[in-house]
């Protein structure tokens, strides 16, 4: 029986030994397993299947740093001369009679706009009419005691009360005259002869009417305007500056302007206020160009392009072709090839539009590659990854 033990006992610690031994097709892991993932792909990486990137046709560009014009181009728009601008509103609620002007009709200052009604007026003009009746009454008083009290006929005391009689009256005059001075109101015409609860509203101003929102009829409240006049012989152009050329520019600096909808023709203004306050997201601030405008070609409302000449002199940027940035919700993006199918997502500072060319400011750096054609196609692929909170997964 030995001999047969000891056989067994040999058999068991091959087995034992061989149990031990690790396969080649397993890993060993130390800890808690977990289950095997691949690399995560970074969140500003954005993928695309291969099999659709020949449909893209994509060209590339290198970011180029180069001279800037020491002229810079701003876009803006062209509004009233606020210092010869008007909002007129009635000065107490009234009804509508009558509307005496049109748009785009030019008025002299002082020129009646409409014919209003009020009862509000009426009453205040009837106070007028009484207030001066009192008056007349107490100034005949006191001269009548004045005269008996020459006279001895009357005591001083009777002339006394008469003039104090005669004060009241007068402060109750002017308090009257002062109800319709405020209504601007206080003058008589041809409607308040007729009417008393009928007076005219005048232009404030010489100027073209730009809108008028009134009817006849309606009830003109004294908080809303009925109409906007503008003297159009001047107006502002508002252009936005980015915060690095703001800083060159100087009060009465010439400018040179034209607009899309007057091809061929050039304006010129100056200079005339400068912001103080930068835009955050777009890091601009409102610069103001005082321009001419003798014959009333220039209309409020019309986009405009300031071409500035910069006192600095020529400045290095980074340009792109424009159709390389695109928008991405809120952000402005360049794609940089990143590997088959991957894309780097850049978030860049536009700034200036070169034309074909677009100025980055913040993002990339000299010859760093970007798409240009197929850019757009990108954006749209990485729109729905944004949506979809996706940007680490092919689409």
């Amino acid at each position: 029986m030995r001999p047969n033990l000891l056989i067994l006992a040999t058999l068991l610690g091959l087995t034992t030994a061989c149990g031990r031994e690790t396969s080649p097709d397993r890993t060993e892991q130390v800890g808690p397993s977990a289950p095997r993932t691949e690399a995560p792909t970074a969140p500003d990486v954005l993928r695309i299947d291969p099999s659709m990137l020949p449909d893209l046709r994509m060209t590339t560009a290198a970011v180029e740093e180069r001279s800037a014009s020491t002229e810079v181009d701003m876009l803006g728009e062209i509004g009233v001369n606020r210092d010869t601008y008007a909002e007129v509103a009635p000065p107490i609620d009234a009804q509508v009679v009558r509307l005496l002007v049109g748009v785009n009709s030019v008025v002299r200052q002082s020129e009646p706009l409409a014919e209003l009604r009020s009862p509000e007026l009426g009453r205040a003009r009837a106070e007028l009419l009484t207030a001066e009746a009192r008056a007349k009454l107490a100034a005949q008083a006191v001269e009548r005691k004045r005269t008996l009290a020459a006279e001895r006929i009357v005591a001083a005391r009777e002339l006394q009360e008469a003039e104090s009689q005669q004060e009241e009256a007068q402060a109750g005059l002017r308090a009257a005259r002062s109800t319709l001075r405020a209504i601007g109101a206080e003058s008589s015409d041809e409607a308040t002869a007729a009417d008393p609860s009928r007076f005219l509203l005048r232009s404030p101003i010489r100027g073209t009417v730009l809108e008028r929102r009134a009817a006849v009829g309606q009830l003109a409240q004294s908080d809303t305007a009925m109409f906007r006049i503008a003297d159009l012989a001047r107006v502002w152009l508002t252009v936005h500056a980015f915060e690095r050329d703001a800083v060159q520019l100087q009060p009465k600096m010439p400018v040179r302007i034209t607009l899309a909808a007057l091809p061929g023709r050039e304006f010129r203004g100056a200079v005339s206020a400068i912001g103080h306050q930068v835009d955050p997201s777009s890091r601009t601030l409102d610069v103001r160009v005082d321009l001419p405008n003798p014959d009333g070609t220039l209309r409020p409302g019309m986009s405009a392009t300031a071409h500035v000449p910069l006192q600095g002199g020529a400045q290095r940027i980074l340009a792109v072709p424009a159709p390389a940035v695109q928008r991405v919700g809120e952000d402005w993006m360049v794609f940089s090839p990143h590997g088959e199918g991957s894309f780097q997502m850049h978030k860049v500072g536009r700034g200036r539009d070169l034309g074909s060319e677009i100025e980055v400011v913040r993002g990339v750096q000299a010859g760093d590659t970007v798409v240009v054609d197929g850019a757009f196609l990108l954006k749209a692929e990485a729109e729905k990854a944004v949506g979809g909170d996706d940007h680490g997964h092919e689409n």
